[in-house]
């Protein structure tokens, strides 16, 4: 039996089942956080601060960083 995938997310160690999506490695993390993906108030890098498909899957001994930005997305401005 797999014991899962080791990964770690904004520096916190997790373990995950195969087929885990960055998002979902994410949301166990920070549901909140994982929510922001979608409408680009965050995004994930890897180890070195490239982007990464929240989509993709995670793979053993990824390093994810989520980055929240300061500015605020056309959607946001149109809801204030």
């Amino acid at each position: 039996m797999s014991e899962g995938l080791r990964v770690f997310v904004n520096e916190r160690a997790i373990t995950v089942g195969l087929g885990t999506t960055v998002r979902d490695a994410v949301a166990e993390c920070d549901a909140a956080l994982a929510d922001a993906l979608p409408s680009g108030v965050a995004y994930v890098t890897d180890g070195v601060g490239r982007p990464i498909d929240p989509e993709s899957l995670v793979e053993a001994g990824a390093i994810l960083r989520v980055v929240r930005s300061a500015r605020r997305t056309p959607m946001q401005q149109e809801t204030s």
